[in-house]
């Protein structure tokens, strides 16, 4: 009995070991390059831009998606925008290097709530939300719960509607009791690991991921053991909540853009996005084709000019996502041209 449980309990071991190893290198590779503050009881993660002294936009808060952390948004916008605007990139509560705080914050209304009293800590009275994915839902729900901290809200590929069908396997799992913890201990990290370039590549489908974009967004700390738990909590909270949350939209009042790519396979735009357009009176909706799920990244020009039509600037927005579309099919022409002139030797590396 004792050799079955030895056979048993020393592959286990080892797994635990070595998803302790690789948790600290992934933190050890990707640094915390925010600052924590405490919003009563725990501390929220966040890159904060301070107001420069020509910005010609408002403050812009961002928000990310499920599995991610502040850098996938830093990557997309910081550069852009520096010398424009005040800004604040988030870790969401449990996410990143942000704490995650009580079970109320297992939900949207929850991370909206925990984001305006950061905003507050920070200084920022009001400002333009930025949610993608995820953060889409967060965002409706700033949008609804803090009128009064909302100087406009821009979704991009929202998450903010009911959907059919369920969520992935391992989230049911990694939120389970007692095997939830050892899955999370000891199977999340090889598992995810293995996944990780397929994930992102499926984010950005049909274009390319950018060839820097896990070097520098750090997708592997949500392999974490407490952070992958969390995301899974909010995963399979998240059907739930927009089904009771959804049809309070309307009340929005707030200037709100929403775009989304017409190729977006990860969250369906006829439903989260057309939805929103749909629900928000006054709202509009762009439509970039030929993009999935990352117009932050694709498009991130025409999320720029939103921004400053929403403070008060005049800007077509609709010619701004014709002019992406051109700029991408140009690009993806001139891919084609390179590798169609590429020799089979060269192809094969030789």
């Amino acid at each position: 009995m004792l050799a079955e449980v030895s056979a048993l309990l020393v592959p286990l071991a080892a797994a635990i070991g070595y998803s302790s190893y690789k948790a600290r290198q992934f933190e050890h590779t990707y640094p915390n390059i925010g600052e924590l503050t405490d919003v009563g009881g725990y501390r929220m993660n966040a890159v904060h831009i301070a107001r420069p002294e020509n910005a010609d936009l408002p403050a812009l808060v961002f928000i990310h998606g499920a599995s991610g952390n502040l850098l996938d948004q830093v990557v997309a916008f910081r550069a852009a925008l520096e010398g424009r605007a005040e800004m604040l990139f988030v870790d969401r509560p449990g996410h990143g290097y942000s704490e995650r705080g009580g079970p109320e914050n297992a939900v949207p209304s929850g991370q909206a709530d925990a984001i305006a009293r950061l905003m507050e800590k920070r200084g920022i009275e009001k400002a333009v939300i930025v949610g993608h994915s995820f953060g889409g839902a967060i965002t409706a729900a700033f949008g609804l719960r803090h009128p009064d901290k909302t100087s406009g809200l821009l979704f991009l590929a929202p998450a903010t509607h009911p959907w059919p069908g369920g969520i992935d396997w391992y989230y049911h799992v990694a939120t389970a009791p007692v095997v939830g913890w050892l899955f999370n201990h000891a199977v999340v990290v090889p598992l995810g690991l293995r996944r990780l370039e397929r994930g992102t590549l499926n984010v950005f489908r049909p274009n390319p991921r950018p060839a820097d974009y896990i070097e520098k967004t750090g997708p592997s700390l949500v392999l974490r053991p407490n952070a992958f738990h969390n995301n899974a909590a909010d995963f399979k909270r998240l059907l739930a909540y927009v089904k009771a949350y959804s049809p309070l939209y309307s009340q929005i009042t707030a200037p709100t853009v929403i775009i989304t790519g017409d190729s977006d396979e990860v969250v369906w735009e006829h439903l989260h996005s057309r939805g929103l357009a749909r629900d928000i009176s006054g709202s509009e909706l762009i439509t970039v084709r030929g993009v999935g799920h990352k117009p932050d990244y694709l498009a991130t020009d025409v999320a720029i000019a939103a921004m400053e039509k929403i403070s008060g600037k005049p800007r077509d927005l609709q010619a701004a996502a014709r002019r992406a579309e051109e700029r991408l099919a140009a690009s993806r022409e001139q891919t084609r041209a390179t590798l169609s002139s590429l020799t089979p030797d060269a192809l094969r590396g030789a």
